[in-house]
């Protein structure tokens, strides 16, 4: 990533103190210069390495005012990071899954929502593979190299479940038109393209590419959740958005035979949970190393020696890497099938990931609620801000619930029931 962009936010416009909604129609601007291109998966974690270093002092001040991480997403773009997935025919460095899983780890061990904000791009890079056209993956990844950023306009809010999706996209003369309402876009207000998902002729899934600054298009910044403060993931509105032909994928195609969208999508909010757990634990460590009082009755002049404390902590370090551990080896599941594709890899990675992703979830809520356990009263200070831990570990989870995944995992092992292919497995 760039090494004279700040690492915090400048943006004079960026909400503070405040989380009023702001409308905005004016696309984020492009980093300055070209952004460098990553070669290898060494590079890539070395370099991940560093931004989270450099991202990390200043995120509890984000997360309270509410800064949006502009310079901080200008410094990932410029950095390379987010051209790491494309192929190595396209001048990418094309990582593995386990190199991408960490690199998100390492991001969210710092700040949890800079680690969420690209999640969607990694996808929307993905579903160019697997059915742009030729033309398309050119266009986009060369996009992609250049350090242009991808948003997401995909879920909507009050329709019967995640997958009934209204927004529409109708044929014209010359293209598309489309017209919907999207909800928690995460990214789309820091994007120069917003992928969006729609439903076409047949009432099939397609994935249309739509320029930021697009006629009809307005991001609203009205995301007021009580974690993952700095994602902006908020409103989409689309108003006849006229779209060309050639900015639109068939994304239906990809649920027809084996694939892995799922699997990857699910990896990285695996990589965040599991982040998130790491980054608690550090920090409670080191507020009990510096901070705590030890208990009277310990008979310890600190609190780090009290035999409890490290017990409870000993727990929690399991936990961690246990969820890390699997993390790994769901990675590792997802490179075997990219490299030989079945039905049964396929399955296989989904399982290794459902499992993963359901581990992840628990141990991050645990790590951020006994973060207040183990560093005593004074943790609970607001001003410390020690509770975005367990906030953001807590709003992330949410994202869908791991009791379904436990579920395909006992089909899969009792019956040898394969996971579906919906896309969120």
């Amino acid at each position: 990533m760039a090494t004279t962009a700040p690492t915090e936010s400048t943006d004079p416009t960026a909400p503070t103190d405040s989380i009023a909604p702001t409308h905005s129609t004016a696309p984020t601007a492009p980093p300055s210069g070209a952004a460098h291109v990553i070669a290898d998966d060494a590079e890539a974690l070395t370099v991940a390495a560093e931004l989270a270093d450099a991202f990390r002092p200043g995120a509890a001040e984000r997360d309270a005012r509410r800064r949006l991480p502009r310079g901080e997403l200008d410094r990932l773009s410029a950095s390379g990071l987010l051209g790491i997935t494309v192929p190595r025919a396209h001048g990418g460095a094309e990582v593995s899954a386990a190199t991408l899983a960490e690199v998100v780890r390492l991001l969210a061990t710092a700040d949890p929502s800079l680690a969420q904000i690209p999640q969607s791009h990694f996808v929307y890079i993905n579903v160019l593979r697997a059915q742009g056209s030729s033309r398309q993956r050119e266009f986009f990844f060369h996009e992609v190299l250049a350090g242009r950023r991808f948003g997401n306009a995909q879920s909507e809010a009050g329709t019967r479940h995640v997958q009934d999706i209204r927004t529409r996209l109708a044929p014209t003369e010359d293209g598309y038109v489309l017209t919907g309402t999207k909800h928690y876009s995460t990214g789309a207000l820091f994007a120069d393209w917003i992928p969006v998902l729609a439903r076409g002729a047949g009432d099939k899934l397609h994935v249309a590419y739509v320029p930021r600054d697009a006629p009809g298009v307005t991001v609203v910044d009205d995301w007021d959740g009580m974690g993952q403060r700095t994602t902006a993931s908020g409103t989409v509105r689309l108003e006849a958005v006229a779209v060309p032909a050639d900015r639109v994928v068939p994304h239906h195609l990809t649920f027809e035979g084996p694939h892995l969208h799922g699997a990857v999508a699910q990896l990285l909010h695996t990589a965040i949970d599991t982040g998130i757990a790491r980054g608690a634990l550090t920090e409670a460590a080191e507020f009990v190393r510096t901070q705590s009082r030890p208990w009277f009755e310990s008979g310890f002049g600190t609190a780090a020696e009290d035999p409890l404390l490290v017990q409870r902590f000993g727990e929690l370090e399991l936990r961690v890497r246990a969820a890390h551990a699997l993390l790994e080896a769901a990675a590792r599941a997802v490179d075997t099938a990219t490299a030989h594709l079945t039905d049964d890899t396929a399955a296989e990675a989904s399982v290794a990931v459902a499992a993963a992703k359901a581990y992840a979830g628990e141990t991050a809520v645990e790590t951020g609620s006994a973060l207040f356990e183990v560093a005593g009263t004074r943790a609970a200070l607001d001003g410390l801000n020690l509770h975005r831990h367990w906030r953001d570990a807590r709003t992330h989870t949410l994202h869908d619930p791991a009791r379904w995944k436990v579920q395909h995992l006992g089909r899969y092992v009792l019956n040898g029931t394969r996971p579906p292919r919906h896309g969120l497995l």
